[in-house]
């Protein structure tokens, strides 16, 4: 969320850095709307104070036995119209939150040009993309054939775009999940939370979900109470500190949590729905850091270094690049997506996006931090994957699969295993 003033300020240099990412500002009616609220304010400040002018008249004069019903008819008038004010300020203040709820953050200048995943800039590769003797096929077929995956009883259960995972499978995701926060605690100096998986209307409007994004989410509801099933841990573990101050001494704050994630993908319909990629509901680890703004920059390459980290344990290989400031979400100011090679598909696809937001969700939210002459300030948040089970776990069987149809996992799995090797018929074996 924006701050009015300051995008009035900026004038035609917001219109422009919207226009990058696909936004068009309406500048005049966000000036519009805040004159009238400063005018309101003034008009109501006038009002109040010949008001207590009045009051303070009443008493005067009734204590000198003069005629005080002309006063009082003035302080009954005063009283409805400011009543009245005030009620055309809520109407303000509403419409110009609505207003500034719907525009999204300004992109960075580093982030390039361009509207899609065709106009990120790739920033390195890392690992070299295996090369098999025979086609490789890809998670689904895999899965299947081992027995660790079983779609067709997802379908049963709950519908398309659900997967059910068994035996090995099964393991193998608690293992990856394991793994991944004991880096991230052990190694990244993250703080684990476990964490609600349903939250409020203002916890998602604090990180941005809403109100743009709300057909993607699921919603539920008992007796008076309305609550969302999260997409992301990203939205409880930030809205922790929510109309909190963080004392500087405390500042960067590190946070992780495993949970699973529910997205109705509104609008994705016909796109990865085979396998693994693209789920209703899926677990995931997510990383989030509330810093001081200046350090934003640099919080960023550290985080998407701890999300790397995840994948070179695992020795997959993957790429990371620098999204387009018209591809980058609506509450990120800069965005790298970590790319991870998918065998089948002969190509990268998205595993990780880790994001720096600014003061943006931080506004929202009222997180604050205090200055150098302690006056409360916001500070800056980021988040992000690391890393998403199952996507992770398709990268994985295909990036590991061996001819005969079994699997060869790494050896940084071997300690949350048990085993190393699952056999074509979905055995573990060491």
């Amino acid at each position: 969320m924006h701050d009015a003033r300051a995008l009035i300020d900026m004038g035609a240099e917001a219109v422009r850095r919207l226009a990058r990412r696909g936004y068009t500002l309406d500048l005049p009616a966000l000036e519009d709307l805040q004159s009238r609220r400063n005018q309101n304010i003034r008009s109501a400040d006038e009002l109040r104070a010949e008001s207590k002018r009045v009051a303070s008249e009443v008493q005067q004069t009734a204590k000198a036995g003069g005629d005080i019903s002309k006063l009082k008819e003035r302080a009954r008038e005063l009283k409805d119209e400011i009543r009245d004010i005030d009620a055309g300020q809520e109407q303000i203040q509403e419409q110009l939150r609505d207003l500034l709820l719907s525009i999204p953050n300004l992109p960075a200048d580093e982030a390039p040009d361009g509207d899609s995943d065709a106009d990120a800039v790739e920033v390195r590769r890392v690992g070299t993309p295996p090369v098999f003797s025979f086609e490789p096929k890809d998670h689904v077929d895999l899965g299947e054939a081992t027995g660790i995956l079983d779609f067709a009883r997802a379908t049963k259960l709950s519908g398309p775009r659900f997967a059910v995972t068994r035996g090995a499978g099964a393991a193998l995701e608690r293992a990856l999940a394991t793994l991944f926060l004991d880096l991230h605690t052990r190694r990244h100096g993250y703080v684990e939370h476990a964490v609600p998986y349903l939250v409020t209307r203002k916890t998602m409007t604090g990180t941005g979900q809403l109100p743009k994004f709300e057909e993607d989410l699921f919603k539920t509801g008992v007796a008076d109470r309305e609550l969302f099933l999260i997409p992301t841990a990203e939205v409880p573990l930030t809205n922790l500190y929510a109309d909190e101050i963080i004392p500087p001494a405390e500042l960067p704050l590190a946070l992780t949590a495993q949970t699973p994630c529910f997205r109705s993908e509104a609008g994705s319909y016909g796109r990865d729905t085979r396998g693994l990629i693209r789920q209703h509901q899926f677990s995931k680890v997510e990383m989030v850091r509330i810093v001081d703004p200046a350090e934003s920059g640099a919080e960023l390459e550290r985080m998407v270094g701890h999300a790397e980290a995840c994948l070179k344990e695992l020795g997959l290989a993957y790429r990371v690049v620098m999204l387009a400031a018209g591809d980058t979400g609506f509450s990120a100011q800069l965005t790298y997506d970590i790319e991870v090679w998918i065998p089948s598909q002969n190509t990268y696809r998205e595993i990780s996006s880790v994001s720096d937001f600014g003061t943006f969700q931080a506004r929202r939210a009222n997180i604050r931090t205090r200055d150098e002459n302690g006056k409360p300030k916001l500070v800056a948040t980021l988040n992000g994957s690391g890393l998403p089970i199952g996507r992770t776990l398709a990268a994985l069987l295909e990036q590991c699969q061996q001819e005969d149809g079994s699997l060869v996992l790494p050896e940084a799995l071997v300690p949350y295993l048990g085993f190393r090797r699952i056999a074509p018929d979905g055995t573990p074996e060491a």
